[in-house]
């Protein structure tokens, strides 16, 4: 089994395999899981910090595996309207749900409750598969969201009109 037991700050270093990790996953500091070329992998760090798509591990062999974020069951909302898109934010996010935003858009694990709030609201939902990678909390490490070098967007394609 490969033993991944720390991350790599480096962004440029080449990988020997790849991890597709759901959110949930990616949250646990302690993980088995099977990279895309079949090996059985344990993940073995520091709890509290979650591995964003584009994350490094480096095994006590020394190859590095890249974290990728899995397409998982998630809501795509949509609105045009600055103040109905805050408001659905600032209660999404007072009842701690983990929230991906992009422009004019956000991102949760499917939850038919928050759907018909969301929509309650005002915005146009929409269920898919795709990666899923909230927002980290106002107070974590590096809070903000960066994307790494090629990594692709998970914006939505599609236009949606009211």
């Amino acid at each position: 089994m490969l033993k991944l037991t720390g991350r790599l700050q480096e962004t440029d270093v080449q990988h020997n395999d790849e991890l597709l990790l759901p959110f949930d996953e990616r949250k646990r500091g302690r993980l088995k899981a099977v990279t895309t070329s079949g090996r059985e992998a344990g993940i073995f760090i520091e709890r509290g910090d979650v591995l964003r798509d584009g994350t490094l591990l480096q095994a006590e062999s020394g190859e590095v595996v890249l974290v990728r974020a899995s397409d998982e069951e998630v809501t795509t909302a949509c609105c045009d309207d600055p103040l109905t898109f805050s408001k659905a934010c600032y209660h999404l996010g007072n009842r701690h749900v983990p929230l991906q935003i992009g422009n004019n858009w956000l991102r949760y694990q499917k939850d038919h409750v928050l759907d018909e709030m969301v929509e309650l609201l005002g915005l146009q939902v929409d269920h898919t598969q795709a990666p899923f990678e909230p927002e980290n909390g106002a107070y974590a490490k590096g809070h903000s969201h960066h994307h790494h070098h090629g990594e692709h967007s998970h914006e939505p394609v599609e236009s949606h009109e009211h």
